[in-house]
């Protein structure tokens, strides 16, 4: 029995110099351990005598007991005051910082560009990149013959659909299932037979707007894309209306923008086909509109000055991380 209280009173001792969980783990390892004290006690019980075994164990358990509860407690209140950090952690070294991604200089430029527009009081819209025949040539009046499909006929499915070419089609599947007036504007991917060199790519970004209602007249066109280009470039900037083609649209326009030494075709729009509204079940003599569709890469090349649009999909952290 005086072995026991010495044995409490040691380890009483040593919780209570104990700073650290490594110090407590030590404490409970030497005593509690399958090689420590009150383990080699216990198996010491079989060299008693019958009518002091059952006395002692009682004994030993409650040490046991006692030791265990201690070192908890002690536990608990160095992790109260600590905190669990450890004694030489300090607090005041810079920490290791994660690698951060950031959006892609496309992705920025379309946000960008859609902002603009959503403050002209515009709707972002989606659709589908895989679209029929319909949606994509037909109802924008490119039947089966005209002459300028030949540029986009291609990338079919076996299936019969098709790669879009423009987002037109958006456009198209949103006056199918809705009543005028109509003011969105499509951002997406389309996909075109181009030959890729340091200004085509067989894949890039479009974003297209339409408005449609009662009174929409040729000037509300130049006017939103002037407050467009303005806002986007800087008030200094310059533009001009050339006429120009396109089968969806009468009558049609390019517009362009004085840079550098010269002008450069920036996007295209018009007044919205007769032939079109009546695809999508709107009368051309009740509503009329326009459209107007742009390349994002070139926007983007534009404002950043960029001379190749590979740069853009080579995915290159060395050009990406400038963005």
């Amino acid at each position: 029995m005086a072995d026991l209280r010495a044995l409490q009173n040691e380890v009483s001792s040593k919780i209570k110099e104990a700073q650290s969980a490594k110090a407590i783990e030590e404490i409970r390892i030497a005593f509690l351990g399958r090689k420590g004290k009150i383990a080699n006690l216990f198996g010491a019980i079989g060299s008693l005598t019958p009518d002091r075994r059952k006395q002692f164990g009682h004994d030993l358990n409650e040490l046991k007991s006692f030791i265990e509860s201690n070192l908890t407690e002690k536990l608990k209140s160095l992790s109260s005051e600590s905190k669990g950090e450890d004694p030489y952690f300090d607090p005041t070294l810079p920490g290791v910082s994660p690698r951060v991604g950031r959006l892609h200089p496309i992705t920025q430029t379309i946000r960008e560009i859609s902002d603009i527009f959503v403050r002209l009081g515009f709707e972002v819209v989606d659709g589908e990149e895989i679209e029929t025949e319909f949606h994509n040539f037909t109802a924008l009046h490119i039947p089966l013959d005209h002459p300028s499909r030949d540029a986009f006929d291609t990338f079919y499915t076996d299936s019969g659909y098709l790669l879009r070419s423009q987002t037109s089609t958006v456009q198209i599947r949103q006056m199918k299932k809705r009543k005028p007036p109509l003011r969105i504007i499509a951002p997406g991917k389309v996909y075109r037979p181009d030959a890729v060199d340091a200004s085509h790519s067989f894949m890039f970004h479009q974003i297209e707007g339409l408005m449609v209602d009662k009174s929409t007249a040729f000037s509300d066109l130049k006017g939103i894309i002037h407050l467009f280009l303005r806002t986007l470039f800087g008030k200094k900037v310059q533009m001009r209306f050339r006429p120009h083609f396109f089968p969806f649209t009468e009558p049609s326009v390019e517009v362009d923008v004085s840079w550098g030494k010269g002008w450069l075709e920036l996007l295209g729009a018009g007044e919205v086909h007769p032939s079109v509204l009546s695809a999508v079940g709107y009368s051309p003599n009740r509503v009329q509109g326009f459209a107007f569709g742009l390349g994002v890469e070139r926007i983007a090349m534009l404002k950043y000055g960029i001379h190749d649009i590979r740069l853009f999909f080579e995915n290159d952290l060395r050009f990406l991380r400038q963005f």
